[in-house]
């Protein structure tokens, strides 16, 4: 992948769902991950606390590729995320991605989406307070 994220910049937690970056839009980083029994809700269909990982994950990584952009080294604390269940993920390859809506000194908003065959159709929508301090040298 080119741009400011890398696989290897997400945490354990992404990687043990298998949570991977997809690409790169616009200098934002896509997150993917392929169905599997390890983030199966009820049959059929995608848990809803995958989904939710899924766009913490783009979240934080659309946080971290802004602060980069702007040669900002920050440690971030998530604070308060708001999920919305749009419809049931179903038994294929998920996105996500992260816009950053403010990045202050101290906090950032960080919106993002969750979508599976058709962008412009999302399976689930979040909204991130993230508090940010200065990465100690």
């Amino acid at each position: 992948m080119t741009g400011p994220v890398s696989g290897a910049d997400l945490p354990p937690y992404a990687r043990a769902l298998g949570i991977a970056i997809d690409h790169d839009e616009d200098g934002l980083p896509v997150l993917s991950v392929d169905f599997s029994d390890r983030i199966l809700g009820r049959p059929g269909f995608l848990h809803g606390g995958a989904m939710s990982g899924l766009m913490e994950m783009a979240a934080i990584a659309a946080l971290r590729a802004e602060l980069e952009r702007r040669g900002e080294a920050m440690k971030l604390k998530p604070v308060n995320v708001q999920v919305e269940f749009m419809r049931g993920g179903t038994e294929q390859r998920t996105y996500a991605m992260g816009t950053v809506t403010r990045a202050g000194r101290r906090v950032a908003l960080v919106n993002a989406e969750c979508w599976q065959d058709d962008r412009t159709k999302p399976i689930a929508l979040a909204q991130m307070k993230i508090l940010l301090s200065p990465a100690a040298e």
